[in-house]
């Protein structure tokens, strides 16, 4: 997989901010070298966000944002700060585009107002210092000219020293792991599955086990039970899709532990335990009750879909109560969490750390429980507490 095949998840978001006119977009085609804002003399030329992943050097793998100005008017105006208040959910760091010309405004200083609210790293460039030189006040700032190039590399720079301190240093499973381990990987294939490719958590996994210098065996549910009886020893760990937990768990003998893809991804995105606490509240359902079911990519539905068909069809059979499903994909969470008893998110590969904690923390402001799929699979099964005995801390405070 080359840098550009990087998906969303993985690569630091950069989000470009400010006033319309200020140079947003000239800034941006400026840093990546390349024409992918249009930019205008015409104040709100950015409609929409622009987002374009890319390589970007000293930094590697990157997603770029342009935002629509933040102090756009009109009714067409407030949905696009509204759109641009949602970006901010998933950027790594914030560079806050002024017109060096005019200098600070209020709507810059609302601007840094919510990237301190959420404690994102910032970086303040004056534009337009072809024109006028700004007075700088602080080590997160720098002059530059989008138009002449001027400390374009610099800044790039110091967006790369913010990168190293926003970094993931978590891993899916290469720390729960030595070398020489077998890892079994039970991958379905079936009409959900992508034509001739693994699905990314599967293939985020495989790379982490690789790294870890152990051997991952891949196997499909109906070849399971023929794996492990020709391997000469017992297998370190099983990890399994959410889908066939149920099966997989009767296979896999007790002294071998099991996981799933879905358990790893929500400690590597760092909501495991809020996944865990959530998945308890499904016992606790009742008639009526709306579950939101929320995927963090996009997908053409097919019959069987585990978002769609699967999970609905379990919660049904597990609680015994006549439960509202909504369902929500790719950007499209609701702000408005309050109507919901439950939400039940996937692992969120194709979803930054940023995103996915802004969700999760979202849901904690209106008292929802939040927890993902594999989780809330496992539980419904019985296995929740057997899923996750890897980490013991968090396997006792299970209660089947």
């Amino acid at each position: 997989m080359g840098l550009n095949d990087t998906p969303s998840g993985e690569r630091i978001h950069i989000g470009f901010f400010g006033r319309r006119n200020a140079g947003k977009s000239s800034l941006v085609n400026a840093v990546t070298g390349q024409d992918l804002a249009v930019v205008s003399d015409v104040k709100g030329t950015t409609t929409d966000p622009v987002y374009k992943a890319m390589e970007l050097l000293p930094l590697g793998p990157v997603e770029i944002i342009d935002t629509p100005g933040f102090d756009d008017e009109g009714v067409l105006g407030e949905l696009r700060v509204k759109k641009t208040r949602q970006i901010l959910a998933k950027t790594d760091i914030a560079i806050l585009v002024v017109d060096g010309s005019t200098g600070i405004s209020d709507c810059d200083k609302e601007l840094i107002s919510l990237f301190k609210e959420r404690e994102l790293p910032f970086v303040i460039a004056y534009n337009k210092s072809d024109i006028v030189e700004t007075q700088l006040s602080g080590a997160a700032e720098i002059s530059v000219s989008a138009e002449k190039g001027r400390n374009i590399y610099e800044l790039k720079e110091m967006i790369g020293r913010l990168a190293k301190n926003t970094a993931n240093e978590r891993r899916i499973i290469g720390d729960l792991i030595s070398h020489g381990d077998v890892i079994v990987l039970c991958t379905p294939i079936d009409g959900s599955a992508p034509k001739g490719r693994m699905i990314l958590p599967q293939v985020q996994t495989l790379r982490d086990i690789l790294d870890a210098d152990a051997i991952p065996v891949f196997a499909k549910e109906g070849q399971l039970n023929e794996a492990l009886s020709k391997l000469s020893d017992p297998p370190r760990m099983v990890v399994t899709d959410s889908q066939v937990f149920g099966m997989v768990s009767k296979i896999v003998p007790e002294e071998v532990p099991l996981t799933s893809f879905s358990i790893l991804m929500s400690r590597y995105k760092g909501f495991l335990e809020s996944a865990v606490r959530g998945a308890a509240k499904i016992k606790k359902l009742q008639d009526g009750d709306i579950v939101l079911i929320s995927e963090g990519c996009t997908h053409h539905r097919q019959c069987g879909d585990i978002g769609a068909v699967k999970l609905p069809a379990l919660l049904k059979k597990f609680t015994g109560k006549v439960l509202n499903i909504e369902l929500s994909s790719g950007r499209d969470f609701p702000e408005d969490l309050s109507k919901y008893s439950l939400i039940i998110h996937c692992g969120g590969c194709m979803l930054n750390e940023r995103e996915m904690l802004h969700r999760r923390n979202t849901a904690e402001v209106f008292g929802v429980p939040f927890t993902n799929y594999g989780t809330a699979i496992a539980c419904m099964n019985g296995i929740l507490r057997r899923s996750l005995e890897i980490f013991p801390d968090l396997a006792k405070e299970i209660d089947e």
